[in-house]
């Protein structure tokens, strides 16, 4: 069996080959540098470790597996190769398990906390040496009693509905699935009742895939049903929110603050008028990166690994149509 390891799926591990070679000897494991390279050893692969673009897909003559090196694949919608193929395409994920999810639950509560207390002022007022106490009177919003909503409550959306839970807080779900209801979730409502999350929510977070169907979800209508006062988080996808509308809503007063992880377009141009948004924390869609997640990929794709040799199920296959 041969296995490609593509170079831009080692750059948080350039140790994953030797530790591959020690617990599968049996299996040829070659990590090309170019890529002419790997259009070359990926012809008589098995399966690839990282994202063969189309040249590398096309010269594959007996690939049958794509081990994603992340969780979100939806750049494989515009990929009529691999989608109508028989590869098979595995997300680092399982059942309830994403390597995203802590880190990305505690970057959600980090941005919360930055605008529920008005962190980037009182680091202003460090830095210039000024107490503004008088500034802060009645400026800080509680979380106990609030309501948080969730979009998609899949493994990331349940790491935060969990950490919502610890600040007494009202959680609600949205997604297509109802059921179960996972730890920390009071309630799981259907998309169809969106509108009705967004208008009770205090605190909304966008945790869902991009696909066709979340493709600019939250747009100005949506923005406009939202409590006056009320915070977006996004840390998914950009591209769900309507950002335009987003900096209209926030100029507006009508919501008191955003926390984006994640933007339409990335890296976020420097003109944007969203780096400038008195009332949005900007992170550069790295609220997953922790010293764990790599490790979790990792863990995630040796077990796939040894399944393949088997013969026995994925931890989860991906829907290629779909995009999660």
């Amino acid at each position: 069996m041969k296995i490609v390891l593509e170079s831009s799926a080692l750059i948080y591990a350039s140790e994953f080959p030797d530790e591959l070679k020690a617990q599968f000897p049996d299996v040829e494991f070659v990590t090309p540098q170019t890529p002419e390279e790997l259009r070359r050893v990926i012809r008589d692969a098995d399966g690839i470790y990282g994202t063969p673009d189309r040249e590398a897909f096309a010269a594959a003559e007996r690939l049958r597996w794509i081990a994603h090196p992340g969780v979100g694949f939806d750049y494989v919608m515009d990929r009529p190769d691999i989608v109508e193929s028989d590869v098979v395409l595995t997300p680092a994920r399982a059942p309830g398990y994403d390597p995203h999810g802590n880190g990305l639950g505690d970057h959600v509560f980090g941005m919360i906390l930055m605008l529920a207390h008005r962190w980037p002022d009182l680091l202003a007022d460090q830095r210039a040496h000024r107490w503004g106490a008088g500034n802060y009177n009645n400026q800080y919003v509680e979380l106990t009693g609030r309501t948080m909503g969730i979009l998609a409550v899949g493994a990331i959306g349940s790491a935060v509905a969990r950490r919502a839970r610890g600040f007494d807080m009202r959680v609600i779900g949205v997604d297509k699935k109802t059921s179960p209801v996972p730890e920390g979730v009071d309630e799981v409502w259907g998309l169809e009742r969106l509108d009705e999350a967004l208008s009770v929510s205090d605190w909304f977070v966008i945790a869902a895939p991009r696909t066709p169907e979340t493709l600019g979800l939250v747009d100005a209508r949506r923005l406009s049903l939202m409590k006056k006062g009320a915070y977006l988080i996004a840390i998914s996808r950009g591209g769900i929110v309507d950002e335009e509308a987003l900096l209209k809503t926030l100029r507006s007063g009508h919501l008191a603050g955003a926390g984006l992880d994640v933007f339409a377009q990335e890296p976020l141009p420097e003109d944007s008028p969203l780096w400038d948004q008195e009332n949005v924390i900007i992170s550069p869609h790295t609220g997953h990166v922790t010293p764990e997640m790599p490790k979790g990929h990792r863990d995630v794709f040796k077990d796939n690994l040894r399944r393949f040799i088997a013969g026995e199920p994925f931890l989860y296959v991906g829907d290629k149509r779909t995009g999660y």
